[in-house]
Parts: C-alpha cells; sequence; structure tokens
C-alpha cells in the first residue's frame, strides 16, 4: 500500500485528503494548524477529518524543527503532500519521503505562484484559474507540473466562489494524477516561470480603493477582497465606506460626475477619477448601513487619492 504524509488545511486540505483516502492512500501523518481565534474560520477543518478517520496528526507551530523531520522520515512513506498548508516546507522535509513531495497550488502555473493566487486573479480581471499539481522544491510553486484543471472566473464572481471552483478543481487534479503517480507514470513538465510572477500575502489595509482606476478595476478589487475577507474600502468626509458588492455600468469615459458618488432613482453611482460607472449593491457608511435615498443633487466628492 503507498503510504503518505500529508501538511494540509483549509477546504483544498479537507477535499484533498478525502481523494487520497478514497484512492486507498495510507496516510500515515496529518500535519495541519490550529485555527486562530483571531480569524474568521469559514472554511473546513482539515483536523475533523483526521478525527473522523483515525488519522493521527500534529498541529506544530513550526513543521521546519528537527523533531518534526525526524517524526516524519520515521514514517518511510512514499509521498509527502502539501495541500493548502501555510508554512513553507525546508529540504529535509522535502527529502524525508522515498518517491517525493508535491503541493496543490491554486492557480494555473507558473501564473500567480506565492500567495493568495485565486484573490490575485480577480484582483487582476483574470477569466481563468485552476489548481495545479506539482512537485515541490526548496523555492515556492516552482517545481515540476504533474496536472492541471481550469475553472472559468465569471466578470461577477467573488474570490469566495472562485475557491469554491478551485477546490473542486484541485479534488478532481489529485482524483486523476493520483495512479500516475503510485504507477510511476505520471508527466513531470517544467515551468516556464517567465510566463508568471511571484504574488506576496495580502493584508485588510490592501483593501484600500484607488479612485484613479477605472469602474472594472475598483470592481474587481471590491469582488477580490469582499466577504469572508475584510472588504474594499476608502476615507471620505462621511466616513469610511466599504463596498461589499458592485455592478459595472460602464468600464470606462469620464464627464461631469466624474469623481463623485451619486444618487439615481435610488441606486448610489460611483463615477471613479478613472472613468467608468459602478453601481453601489451592498455597502456600509462608519459601519452602518449606506443610504440608497437620496437628492438626485446630493453630491460626494472621491478623495483625488486614498493613501
Amino acid at each position: 500500500m503507498t503510504r503518505a504524509v500529508v501538511f494540509a488545511y483549509h477546504n483544498v486540505g479537507v477535499r484533498c485528503l478525502k481523494v487520497l483516502l478514497a484512492r486507498g492512500i495510507d496516510v500515515a501523518l496529518v500535519i495541519t494548524h490550529e485555527d486562530n481565534p483571531n480569524e474568521n474560520i469559514w472554511f473546513g477543518s482539515v483536523r475533523q477529518v483526521c478525527e473522523e478517520n483515525d488519522i493521527p496528526f500534529i498541529t506544530p507551530a513550526d513543521p521546519n524543527t528537527p523533531e518534526t523531520e525526524a517524526c516524519v522520515a520515521a514514517l518511510d512513506a512514499d509521498f509527502l503532500f502539501s495541500f493548502y498548508y501555510r508554512h513553507m516546507l525546508k529540504a529535509p522535509l522535502l527529502s524525508a519521503v522515498k518517491r517525493g513531495a508535491y503541493n496543490m497550488h491554486g492557480s494555473l502555473l507558473p501564473k500567480y505562484r506565492g500567495r493568495v493566487p485565486i484573490n490575485w486573479a480577480v484582483i487582476h480581471g483574470e477569466r481563468e484559474t485552476g489548481a495545479t499539481l506539482h512537485r515541490m522544491t526548496e523555492k515556492p510553486d516552482n517545481g515540476a507540473i504533474v496536472d492541471q484543471v481550469a475553472v472559468p472566473i465569471l466578470p461577477d464572481d467573488t474570490a469566495q466562489e472562485v475557491f469554491e471552483k478551485v477546490t473542486v478543481a484541485a479534488e478532481l487534479c489529485l482524483h486523476r494524477a493520483l495512479p500516475g503517480l503510485i504507477d510511476g507514470s505520471a508527466p513531470h513538465r517544467a515551468q516556464d516561470l517567465s510566463q508568471g510572477a511571484y504574488f506576496g500575502g495580502r493584508k485588510a489595509e490592501d483593501g484600500r480603493i484607488d479612485w484613479s482606476q477605472n469602474a472594472r478595476q475598483i470592481h474587481d478589487l471590491v469582488r477580490a477582497v469582499t466577504r469572508p475577507y475584510p472588504g474594499a474600502f476608502s476615507d471620505l468626509p462621511t466616513g469610511r465606506l466599504v463596498l461589499w458588492r458592485t455592478r459595472v455600468v460602464a468600464d470606462d469615459g469620464t464627464g461631469p460626475l466624474t469623481g463623485t458618488i451619486t444618487h439615481n432613482n435610488g441606486i448610489l453611482e460611483i463615477h471613479p477619477i478613472g472613468g467608468g460607472i459602478l453601481q453601489i449593491l451592498d455597502a456600509e457608511l462608519s459601519g452602518g448601513d449606506l443610504p440608497t435615498s437620496g437628492n438626485p443633487d446630493d453630491i460626494i466628492k472621491l478623495p483625488s487619492s486614498d493613501s
């Protein structure tokens, strides 16, 4: 029986761990994370999957310690898998198994290597992303590709909606690739790293809106950081505006209302400095509901810069 050690967290971790079990893999140990009490835990629990299936698991704060490395090496596993585990794994762990270490990444590598690839893909207006199973090396997300499954990104999809698609893509990708990994026939295609770039993590402050962008660019930011993420925001004279959902009426073009928020038949419209028109479908102002009714002559000026 093929034996594996698994580093896993989040929904992709849950579903891919279940794929290994369904394919008859002997999961000797799972390394996962303790949930952060200060984080919005909207995703599934790898720990719960382990408890339900009597799989040993540990939750080290740092996996790259002599103790964890020795523990993994002692299991004499064939494969190491990493499914949305949040820490980088160093060489001693990657070499502690007999047949290789593999990671499931939430993009179509080599595009969007690094952190939060789904959010970055939405921010950049991509119309497609997916999941990639690749060989792990000491450099993140640059090992040879075993398989990929693509999913569409629709113009109004939120990052969470795309994440749900990518989770299914990851499950399909692993399920399809496992037989080849086990029998040694799986292809390994080197990445052309010039065809993509590396992206870092994001923090709440990165949701600050740049009104010099056009309506489509702002819309892409809104849907990339909307719930369950902290949201896209701007500090106006009337308070902090947080946009949760918008609709693009026009991508570009400027006019007399450019640089304002206006009322239009009970609908609030943003006319970004960068051009276009956005309808506000869900928003907050200073933590409360944003009034949708008002005098058509009431105009809120957008800041020329928001930093």
